[in-house]
């Protein structure tokens, strides 16, 4: 188990000795506020430190000075000891990063506010909110959910290999990915689709089901595969298959296409849905929000390597192309 813990400063540099977030004054006798984070990356990632601490000091809350950060993280089977560390430790507000965090931190709190950042499942289908506009509990924040991004990827594969008959489909998800399949019937792609539980698994898979015929690799944004995103490129083209993935960022660490959600907006709004709950607005009365911005990368060393062209069009919309 990681744990680590951001700012401890008080008045005259001295530790902050009381977990009570209540009762606990800054310097100019302000309240000191409270995050708590929980995480599968690590806690020192830079998505932490490069954009929810420096949106949260823009809204007026300081790291050292008015806000202590608690962040946590581990393996999917550590969330729930996780989220009970964080929880004891009394935030004002708690971001679960992901789904695998989001699940173990309302099953520690129904009371603390917690703001999802991002999760990929509908949150209203998971049970974890009443409505999208009034999510009525204890739970808002941010998704990745938005149903046109499979069937863009796909489109994209196909757009660089027309002659696409069959694509592997890697996840760590057991539910089916219904709009890649539907928009796979459409285009007369047969699916070749696999779950895996680590990354011990990744080889595996995917020559497995290179061997079962298949020609291209579409990756699901989930955590896991986004945190191992530079291994899975390699793994990928060890076994032939050219691959897009679900983050722009993954082009470049070595997938053909990165087409996703821009994730530092998204940490953006992350830290917005913070700060206006540190100020008093019940989390339950915050709409959720998906993804607006988007990008796509394109990496032309992998394409050299797989003998493949990007047409000019697809060029031309590209937010960036990889050398």
């Amino acid at each position: 188990m990681k744990r680590r813990e951001f700012i401890i400063l008080v008045a005259g540099g001295a530790m902050l000795a009381s977990r009570t977030a209540a009762s606990a004054q800054s310097a100019d006798g302000g309240k000191i506020y409270r995050l708590g984070i929980l995480t599968m990356s690590d806690p020192a990632h830079d998505w932490i430190r490069s954009v929810i601490v420096p949106e949260l000091a823009r809204r007026g809350f300081v790291e050292g000075r008015n806000l202590v950060i608690d962040a946590q993280s581990g393996p999917a089977e550590q969330m729930p000891d996780l989220a009970q560390s964080v929880v004891a430790g009394q935030p004002d507000v708690i971001i679960a990063a992901s789904d695998w965090a989001v699940r173990p931190a309302l099953a520690a709190t129904r009371t603390i506010p917690i703001v999802m950042s991002p999760m990929g499942e509908d949150p209203v289908s998971a049970g974890v909110a009443a409505s999208w506009a009034r999510p009525g509990g204890n739970v808002t924040g941010v998704t990745l959910l938005a149903p046109e991004l499979e069937s863009k990827r796909l489109e994209l594969l196909l757009e660089v290999m027309p002659g696409l008959r069959c694509v592997a489909v890697l996840t760590t998800h057991n539910t089916p990915n219904h709009e890649l399949r539907a928009a796979a019937a459409l285009f007369g792609v047969q699916l070749i689709e696999r779950s895996v539980h680590g990354p011990d698994e990744y080889g595996d898979a995917l020559e497995t089901m290179h061997a079962a015929g298949a020609q291209a690799l579409v990756v699901i944004p989930t955590p896991e595969l986004y945190r191992d995103g530079a291994r899975l490129a390699r793994l990928a083209a060890d076994a032939r298959l050219p691959a897009v993935c679900g983050e722009r960022e993954l082009a470049e660490r070595g997938c053909l296409i990165g087409y996703g959600a821009d994730l530092v907006e998204l940490r953006r709004r992350t830290a917005d849905y913070v700060a206006r709950i540190l100020k008093g607005t019940r989390a339950g009365e915050l709409p959720i929000e998906g993804p607006t911005r988007f990008g796509l990368a394109l990496n032309l060393k992998v394409a050299r390597a797989f003998a493949l062209t990007f047409p000019p069009a697809l060029l031309a919309r590209a937010d960036e192309v990889i050398e």
